[in-house]
């Protein structure tokens, strides 16, 4: 199943409601987004896919691939390439996004305190530094991304990880994995540097913002019965979030996603993804064979 969906921007400000086009991965249940101002314009690529075969650690531009498709398709321009954090379930395809299409790398600024545990984790070259400048920009709470005429800006939200942070671009909110379906509710807070306490109050930061926002999940995980849907709003997640809707308190989400979270398995891609991601999706240094590596830490995690 390859699902696609465009919200279209409003006639009367395409600057304060801009266009939204999601690109659903089934391998990972994941969402890319291009987000713009209609043909012609600048546009941003939030959470791109690289597709990976773990049976033979092959990797594949397919996902990627139909990002470029459409942007070419709609004439668009990159100006961003957007990773909401360090991903732990899928390999991101940013690099190869940027060779074909032109663009900068961003993520936020905390992504420094993931790559020191996972330096550590995964015993990582003396030369991979800890500074972020894999990443051609990291973004502070607040800081503005300029795109065309649409007015960006990041919001930090972790707890999920210590580095996640959502988009917003006019009425649009990309939140990465704070928050999924009111039917899902909410990401892990369980690895490295997660926490849950901090997760809730990241959700309810984004669910302070004005009722009838557009929120854009990074995954969907549908329960049986229902098709894959990655769009709503705040005044939906209030209303009916399984885990963050208007009167559940922080102790008891703390409560919950604890419980919660120790019957979950780690992610199937968790090892290779995480040790690529920190490099902003570039592969580790090829070896003396020529081949490149990505490590499986024993007993670790």
């Amino acid at each position: 199943m390859n699902t696609a969906h465009t919200t279209p921007s409003s006639t009367s400000s395409s600057a304060a409601r801009p266009q939204v086009h999601g690109l659903f991965d089934p391998a990972t249940w994941t969402v890319t987004y291009v987000v713009h101002n209609g043909p012609g314009s600048a546009c941003a690529i939030i959470d791109s896919v690289l597709d990976y075969d773990p049976k033979s650690g092959r990797t594949r531009h397919t996902s990627a691939d139909r990002v470029v498709e459409y942007v070419r398709a709609h004439d668009l321009k990159v100006e961003w390439i957007l990773e909401t954090h360090a991903h732990a379930d899928h390999l991101s395809a940013a690099p190869y996004l940027r060779a074909q299409l032109g663009g900068k790398i961003g993520i936020g600024d905390h992504i420094t305190q993931v790559q020191k545990v996972f330096k550590g984790i995964f015993n990582l070259e003396p030369e991979f530094r800890l500074d972020g400048s894999q990443f051609d920009q990291l973004f502070a709470e607040g800081d503005e991304i300029p795109l065309g005429d649409l007015k960006g800006s990041l919001l930090y939200v972790p707890g999920h990880t210590p580095a996640c942070v959502a988009y917003q671009f006019g009425d649009a909110v990309f939140v990465g994995d704070t928050l999924f379906m009111p039917d899902v509710g909410t990401a892990r807070a369980d690895f490295p540097g997660g926490d849950a306490r901090t997760l809730y109050r990241s959700a309810r930061k984004i669910l302070s913002l004005p009722p009838e926002t557009r929120l854009f999940m990074c995954h969907d995980y549908p329960p049986a019965g229902r098709s894959v849907v990655f769009e709503t709003t705040v005044a939906a997640e209030r209303a009916s979030n399984i885990h963050v809707r208007d009167g559940v308190t922080e102790d008891e989400f703390v409560a919950l996603r604890t419980a919660r979270d120790a019957t979950l398995e780690m992610p199937v891609l968790i090892l290779p993804a995480v040790q690529i991601n920190i490099r902003a999706g570039e592969m580790p240094p090829k070896e003396e064979n020529g081949i490149a590596y990505a490590k499986i830490p024993l007993n670790a995690l």
